[in-house]
C-alpha cells in the first residue's frame, strides 16, 4: 500500500458521509498516474502554491491601495486567512480539509490589480463584466504553467468558480470557502480600516457586537461556530437565520464605512484610470503585448487576451507600465 493509499484509507475510516473523498474525485481533464504520497487533492493544493499566479497576489490590493504600514492585508494574507477558516470549518465538520484547503488557496488567483476596483474598471473598459472567479478558474485551467494550466481535479476548479457568484459549488468543501472568504473579507477589512483611523469598533453597531461579540477574534469565533453547529445539526452548509442575518448587517455596514467611504477608497478613481488606460493601448497596439499572449489571442480573441495580460499583473507592475507609457523620459545625446 502506497502512502497516498493509506491516506485514501484514513479518508474513508474518519470523514464524514457527507465529505468529499479523494479517491471518489471526478479526476481530471487532463488524466495523470496518481502521486504515490499525496492524494489529488492535497497535489492541486501544492501546484496552487508553487504557481506563479498564487506569488504574485502578495502584491495585489485587498482593499488599502499602497497604505503606510507592513500590517494591512493584501490578497494574498487574505487568501491566507480564508484557507484557516475553511480548514477549520471543515476540520469540524469532518469534511475533506485538504479539498478545502485547495479550494480556499486558489480562489483569488484571478483577481486583478487593484481589487476590485480594478474588475470594475476592466468590466467598464470592454463593455460587458469581468468576473474574478470566473478569471480564477482561466488561470488554474489554461494560463498557468506557459498556457498548459495546472489540470487540477474537477472538484477544485468547481469550487474555485463557485466560491462566490449565483452558483453553488457542487461539494461542501467549496460551499464551505464561500462562507469562510466572506467570514474574512469582512472582519479583516474591520481591522485594517481602524488600523487606518477610517472607524473604530465603537462605530460598529451595538446589536452586531451584542451577538457576534466584540473584538476580532470573537466574531471570528461566533460564525466558526455557527456554521460548525449548524452543519453538525443539519448536514448542510450554512448558518442559523439569526447568526446569518447579523453577518449580513455587519457587511451592509462596512459597504457604508468603508467599501464606499471617500477616505478609504480615494485613490480608486486613479486606479480604475490606469486599468482602462492599459486595455485601451493594448487592444489598439495588441503587437506590444508580450508573446505569449498572441496564442491567447489567436485561440480565444483579442480582447481575453488582453484582459489576460492586465487581470495578471500586480499593483505595482500596473503603475510602473502605465508611467513607462504616458510619463516622458529624459534622455542626454551624450
Amino acid at each position: 500500500m502506497t502512502v497516498r493509499e493509506r491516506l485514501e484509507a484514513i479518508e474513508r475510516q474518519t470523514l464524514s458521509k457527507q465529505a468529499t473523498l479523494a479517491a471518489e474525485s471526478r479526476g481530471r481533464e487532463r488524466e495523470e498516474e496518481p502521486d504515490a504520497m499525496r492524494t489529488c487533492f492535497m497535489r492541486d493544493r501544492d501546484r496552487i502554491i508553487h504557481s506563479k499566479s498564487f506569488r504574485r497576489l502578495k502584491h495585489k490590493t485587498q482593499v488599502f491601495l499602497s497604505p503606510e504600514g507592513d500590517h494591512y492585508r493584501t490578497r494574498l494574507t487574505h487568501t491566507l486567512e480564508v484557507s484557516q477558516i475553511s480548514r477549520t470549518v471543515a476540520r469540524g465538520l469532518g469534511l475533506n480539509e485538504d479539498l478545502t484547503e485547495a479550494i480556499a488557496l486558489g480562489h483569488d488567483l484571478g483577481h486583478t490589480p487593484f481589487g476590485h476596483a480594478g474588475e470594475r474598471a476592466l468590466s467598464e473598459a470592454r463593455g460587458y463584466p469581468f468576473h474574478h472567479n470566473e478569471q480564477s478558474l482561466r488561470v488554474v485551467r489554461l494560463l498557468e504553467r506557459e498556457g498548459k494550466g495546472l489540470n487540477l481535479t474537477r472538484e477544485v476548479m468547481d469550487g474555485i468558480v463557485c466560491h462566490t457568484g449565483p452558483k453553488q459549488a457542487d461539494t461542501p468543501e467549496g460551499r464551505v470557502v464561500h462562507f469562510a472568504d466572506r467570514i474574512a473579507y469582512v472582519n479583516h477589512d474591520i481591522d485594517d480600516a481602524v488600523r487606518a483611523g477610517v472607524l473604530s469598533e465603537d462605530d460598529i453597531p451595538f446589536d452586531i457586537k451584542l451577538g457576534l461579540g466584540a473584538s476580532h477574534s470573537r466574531r471570528i469565533g461566533r460564525l466558526v461556530e455557527a456554521l460548525i453547529e449548524y452543519g453538525q445539526k443539519t448536514g448542510e452548509i450554512g448558518m442559523d437565520a439569526e447568526t446569518a442575518a447579523l453577518a449580513g448587517e455587519l457587511r451592509d455596514f462596512m459597504y457604508e464605512a468603508v467599501y464606499k467611504n471617500p477616505v478609504a477608497k480615494g485613490e480608486e478613481g486613479k486606479c480604475e484610470a490606469i486599468v482602462r488606460y492599459l486595455y485601451r493601448h493594448f487592444s489598439r497596439e495588441p503587437g506590444l503585448l508580450p508573446g505569449e499572449y498572441w496564442t491567447i489571442a489567436d485561440r480565444d480573441g483579442m480582447d481575453v487576451a488582453v484582459c489576460d495580460y492586465i487581470a495578471g499583473m500586480t499593483d505595482r507592475y500596473a503603475v510602473n507600465l502605465f508611467e513607462s507609457l504616458t510619463v516622458p523620459k529624459s534622455w542626454n545625446k551624450y
